[in-house]
């Protein structure tokens, strides 16, 4: 858990928080996530949900869809000596990163966020904190 500012630098690469770093491991993959942002795993909670996604009906086109979606462009990426990792190209125009990024901790995974994308989606969820908390009550009993 946690929010984190980090900057994204020339190369694609930016700091992933030495709270996450231990859990995280040195070997990492980084896909799209939901609502516009980046999304970490371990390797081992990689390897789960890509068993998962083999389950999916193929012959279903949201089932295609969504694997497309998760693992056309997933990267395995990896710690360097300064705690950083190098963000593909094609994952840092997916999520519209630039400099200013928030660097998530969310329950089982981390997310990365361009700042501006993060801003708008927090202050939209924390208009709807209470009605959102009702909707989902029957999920956390």
């Amino acid at each position: 858990m946690g929010e984190y500012q980090h900057n994204l630098d020339a190369k694609g690469r930016i700091i992933v928080p030495a709270k996450f770093r231990d859990d995280l491991g040195a070997n990492m993959v980084v896909t799209r996530g939901l609502d516009g942002c980046l999304t970490i795993y371990t390797m081992e909670q990689w390897k789960t949900i890509f068993d998962q996604l083999r389950k999916l009906p193929t012959t279903k086109k949201e089932s295609r869809m969504y694997i497309h979606m998760l693992t056309a462009k997933a990267a395995e990426c990896q710690l360097d000596n300064q705690g950083r990792i190098l963000i593909p190209g094609n994952l840092i125009a997916e999520a519209k990163l630039s400099k200013e990024c928030v660097i998530l901790g969310v329950a089982d995974h981390v997310e990365i966020w361009a700042k501006d994308r993060w801003e708008n989606y927090y202050e939209s969820a924390s208009d709807n904190f209470e009605e959102i908390a009702e909707t989902i009550t029957d999920f956390l009993v």
